[in-house]
């Protein structure tokens, strides 16, 4: 929602291109789906291993699946994948291997149509992902224990956000990572080793796919001009095809060729599935940018039009700006620059991130502030590039590859090129260990804090040990039930030993992320059950237990007792205690699994939706939350209990290390009327985020809305008053009313903060 305008015009032609891109998401022709409220809550349904497909025969009717918005690269058409039936696996059948996976990766990608449209400079788009013509599903003795996990409070599958080190692609082009691919499998032959020359073998026909995808292209573009009249546009296709014959023979050389190299492996990459992050845009593309700079080809307009194609063509490009170099200099640049302005002349749907760091440029990091104010959507979301950094190198990450970190979706962020970031679909449900020590504690007449404090950590870790067991399973399974090859081809080292990504022992780093799930609701449970349960002895954990499975029916008075207790997010020691605690028990309990790659768990204190719909799943809780209401989003307060600003409730969430966590955002709902009267609007964000960054925290989502607009907006969604509504959900951007009803209502549930 852009509150008061940008600083730079559009030109008609970027007009035309905004207009279709805002208007394919507001149509519902973007949009992303999970199964049902388990897979939000539990990240594990059982139908489907990944985000639900959008057509083909796994996908679900709308009245089972939930709409995330319009979170997805693919460009629906309305109907299936016209050549299903002729699928390889479908003609000469299915089976669990790499081999056959890529297959039919080259089929689909064959058959997929070489979109060029009017307007473009930077082009390709795609209308069905793999998963919605190839099953995407686990063998039966993943999906059992699966189910199993979810009865303990856990689940997950593998998929999405790694950064893969786009720097690597766009210095030997698709050929050159095809003379390595093909090296590769020549020695692996020499040395006897089958398995790894079949993957190769394979991975070098997904490549050979890739290429002739980008020859079709070009074709498609002199095609379009040899037919058309106007110059001007005839120009452009016929630079397009240019563009794609350089990209289809050899690396980019061109700031123009190097984005539409860009544009082209998302697109390649993501028809495998929900998608990834891209790294350090910046980085990437300044030595681009100066050579053309100097030999004449390109203005700074240019180029800023450029990275705006570049977003129109997927908002969802998960990129960042700033940060270190390997020396620890401050990495801001010219096109740090660019990549904003562009993003301010555009507005509304993005997921940019600007990394913050004590020695970044002022300037750049004001002008991300006032960016931010001035939209009101959440864009750039602002990280802390140093608490990153750490927190790769307190997981055991070597210095090499912790000092290209990059924001990479959502809260997450990934070191580029030497991790496989399995971060977005695991989940540990908090509660329900502790619900289970509740009825241990009944059972066992525990009499002190102590006691049951023993009960509920054990509890714990009886559920993270099964998680362990179950991710484990996984992994044996997933490069032959999903491997991510075009991912694969741009990861240092996977290629020369022949292995996926996904692969154990492929990637250099291969962590277990877990989004843990209602951290501040059994934060404000313990601290009142510790008072009032067991210090004060007002009630027994037995009728507490009692009111719970009744949703507090007839035991109002025992609600109001439990819920005005101290409540975290106000920076009252009492209860923050208890926070500390709780944080530093998932993590050290997550930490003590080790998964079969090698590398250890890490507890992440976000969850990017599932607060929504845990609520009824769970039943009440004795924070004095009724049934009905969602809990907390991610670390932080549950809805209207943070009573004392902005400043209290960062203060609580600080006082865990985030460095030892991988990650925890603090999402903010400000409203406009915070800045009347004010005229440098982006400096109080500015020295609200600078103070919160210098101590620890690690990102900052900011809404700037109109509550009661919101408000109005959430059950009349096809009013056009309310169309061009953008806010940052969780970690992710959307248009407001194309989201699911249950998460609009939630959204303005939330604390509207209308000062620090």
């Amino acid at each position: 929602m852009n509150t008061s305008g940008s600083k730079f015009q559009r030109s008609p032609r970027l007009e035309r291109l905004w207009k279709r891109s805002t208007d394919l998401s507001k149509s519902g022709r973007r949009n992303v789906y999970v199964d049902n409220p388990e897979f939000l809550v539990y990240h594990w349904s059982g139908h489907s291993a990944g985000f639900s497909p959008a057509t083909g025969e796994m996908a679900l009717s709308d009245d089972q699946r939930i709409n995330l918005g319009d979170h997805n690269c693919r460009v629906d058409i309305g109907k299936d994948f016209p050549w299903i039936a002729e699928m390889p696996s479908r003609k000469e059948g299915f089976e669990y291997s790499a081999a056959n996976w890529a297959r039919d990766y080259v089929f689909f990608l064959d058959h997929s149509p070489a979109e060029v449209y009017p307007d473009e400079t930077i082009v390709s788009e795609f209308h069905w992902q793999l998963d919605e013509a190839r099953k995407f599903v686990y063998p039966e003795e993943v999906t059992e224990l699966g189910f199993e996990l979810r009865q303990l409070g856990a689940g997950g599958t593998s998929l999405a956000h790694t950064c893969p080190d786009l720097s690597i692609g766009l210095a030997k082009g698709w050929t050159g990572l095809l003379a390595d691919v093909e090296a590769s499998r020549d020695k692996w032959a020499r040395y006897g080793n089958r398995k790894r020359t079949e993957y190769l073998e394979a991975l070098a026909e997904v490549t050979k796919a890739i290429i002739r995808y980008t020859g079709r292209h070009a074709d498609r573009a002199l095609e379009l001009a040899a037919a058309e009249e106007d110059q001007e546009q005839k120009a452009r296709y016929e630079r397009i095809a240019a563009n794609m014959r350089q990209i289809e023979k050899g690396a980019p050389e061109t700031f123009e060729q190097a984005v539409q190299w860009i544009q082209l492996f998302q697109v390649v990459e993501r028809i495998n599935g929900h998608g990834n992050g891209y790294g350090r845009l910046d980085l990437l593309l300044i030595d681009f940018y100066r050579r053309d700079l100097e030999a004449g080809r390109i203005t700074r307009e240019e180029a800023r039009d450029l990275l705006a194609e570049l977003y129109l063509k997927y908002g969802g490009n998960y990129f960042s700006f700033g940060g270190r170099d390997r020396e620890g200099k401050d990495v801001t640049n010219e096109v740090s620059w660019i990549g904003l302005e562009a993003y301010d002349m555009l507005g509304g749907y993005n997921h940019l991130g600007v990394m913050w760091h004590e020695d970044m440029d002022p300037a750049y990091y004001t002008y991300a502030c006032d960016v931010v104010t001035r939209h009101g959507c959440g864009v750039p979301t602002l990280v802390n590039y140093d608490v990153m950094r750490d927190s790769e190198l307190y997981s055991g990450y070597s210095e090499e590859d912790a000092w290209n970190v990059s924001y990479s979706g959502c809260q997450w962020y990934c070191s580029v090129g030497s991790e496989y970031s399995d971060h977005d679909l695991n989940s540990f449900v908090l509660p329900v260990p502790m619900q289970r020590a509740m009825k241990i504690a009944e059972e066992q007449n525990t009499e002190s804090f102590e006691e049951f404090w023993k009960i509920y950590t054990r509890e714990v870790r009886r559920t993270a040990e099964a998680l362990a067991e179950f991710k484990n399973r996984v992994y044996k399974w997933q490069d032959r039930v999903w491997p991510e090859m075009v991912t694969t081809l741009c990861m240092k080292d996977t290629v020369e030993k022949g292995l996926d990504v996904t692969s154990i022992g492929g990637p250099h780093n291969a962590f277990t992320s877990v989004n843990v799930l209602g951290v501040p609701n059994v934060v404000d449970s313990l601290y009142a059950m510790k008072k009032v349960i067991f210090e004060e002895k007002r009630y027994t954990m037995a009728e507490l237990n009692e009111a719970i499975r009744n949703n507090w029916k007839d035991q109002e008075v025992m609600r109001q007792v439990m819920l005005n207790q101290e409540k975290f997010g106000n920076d009252l020691d009492g209860v923050d205690e208890i926070y500390v605690r709780v944080a530093e028990n998932i993590r050290d309990t997550l930490e003590a699994q080790r998964n079969i790659k090698g590398f250890h768990f890490r507890a992440s204190l976000f969850q990017y939706m599932g607060h929504t719909y845990a609520g009824p799943m769970l039943g009440a809780t004795p924070d004095g939350r009724l049934a009905e209401e969602p809990i907390a989003h991610g670390c932080n307060p549950m809805h209207g209990r943070n009573t004392q600003g902005i400043t209290a409730t960062a203060k609580s969430l600080l006082k865990v290390p985030f460095r030892e966590y991988q990650g925890g955002s603090l999402q903010i709902e400000m409203q406009p009327k915070f800045f009347d009267g004010k005229e440098n609007k982006g400096s109080y964000i500015e020295k609200f985020s600078r103070a919160f960054m210098k101590q620890g925290g690690i990102q900052i989502n900011f809404n700037v809305i109109d509550l009661e607009k919101l408000k109005k907006a959430v059950d009349d969604p096809t009013n056009p008053e309310y169309a061009d509504i953008v806010v940052k959900v969780t970690g992710y951007s959307a248009h407001f009313v194309v989201m699911d009803h249950e998460f609009r209502k939630e959204f303005v549930q939330r604390v509207n903060y209308e000062s620090v």
